[in-house]
């Protein structure tokens, strides 16, 4: 699919800050400071503004809502409509009033879980995606927005973890992803309902020019390109950050390895979507 940068900045910073809200909700000595709060909610709700500008009717987000029981985009903005009211309460009651409502920040860490795990669902229940369509893309939407969390929340010894296991299940999801358009038995055949007369192929494409569909949908990526942005996306998102983490602490080292993870998921993401082959390209001729 085309990688638009509304939602690269949407799933990359809205899980991060459900994520760094998950660890100030269930952290059973918190800070009644400001900050971590505000910069919590800034990811998280910059993340879900940005996200709009990809809508062809943006004055109709909230329209959405509405569909909760068959839509999984519907059920994201429940959950984060939920988690940022919950989350607010549970800050407010925190910072201004002193009282610390643990079971407010459990209920309002697991809403800002259920948040990132809808927003994985709204892809990974795509069939006419293979590349999507499986449960390590829910695991691996998951392990970066709790990794990046910890990161940002400072717990050191739990971020090193899971960065780790974040980076296998990135590897793991980039190695079965590379054969799953294959495996799924899907082709032109498939794809007319005329395979069992034969093999089909096209000769000619159904647009005599670009269409939606192939500037929504289409979209690829050299396999040298890929290969040097996994080595990018996994070296920022993962690799340095765990280096700078082992390094004897230093504020100046803990940025650089926020912003380098950071970094690491955009790329990742970007290629989240630019590798998504929609089995819609089979149609002009690029599956």
């Amino acid at each position: 699919m085309h990688p638009a940068p509304s939602v690269i900045v949407f799933t990359t910073l809205s899980g991060l800050g459900f994520g760094l809200l998950f660890w100030l909700g269930i952290d059973t000595s918190p800070a009644t400071g400001l900050i971590a709060f505000v910069f919590a909610f800034a990811l998280a709700v910059g993340g879900l503004v940005s996200s709009t500008f990809h809508l062809g009717h943006p004055e109709r987000a909230m329209r959405a809502l509405t569909q909760w029981r068959t839509s999984w985009l519907s059920r994201e903005g429940v959950c984060a409509i939920a988690a940022l009211v919950v989350m607010g309460l549970y800050a407010a009651a925190l910072i201004f009033a002193g009282a610390h409502i643990a079971l407010l920040g459990w209920l309002g860490a697991l809403l800002c879980l259920a948040t990132v795990f809808t927003t994985s669902m709204i892809y990974t229940q795509l069939a006419t995606i293979p590349r999507w369509n499986t449960p390590l893309t829910p695991a691996l939407f998951l392990a970066l927005s709790l990794a990046g969390g910890a990161l940002l929340s400072g717990r050191i010894t739990m971020a090193l973890g899971l960065l780790c296991l974040a980076g296998v299940i990135q590897l793991g999801w980039w190695i079965r992803g590379d054969t799953a358009f294959a495996n799924s038995g899907t082709d032109l055949g498939t794809a007319t309902g005329l395979g069992g007369r034969g093999e089909v192929r096209s000769m000619a494409h159904p647009h005599t020019s670009p269409n939606y569909l192939m500037r929504e949908f289409v979209f690829v990526v050299g396999r040298k390109h890929a290969l040097k942005l996994r080595v990018i996306a996994l070296g920022l998102m993962i690799v340095l950050p765990v280096v700078l983490l082992l390094a004897p602490f230093h504020h100046v080292l803990a940025v650089i390895a926020v912003l380098s993870h950071l970094a690491g998921v955009a790329v990742s993401r970007w290629l989240f979507f630019a590798q998504a082959e929609h089995t819609v390209g089979l149609y002009y001729g690029m599956r």
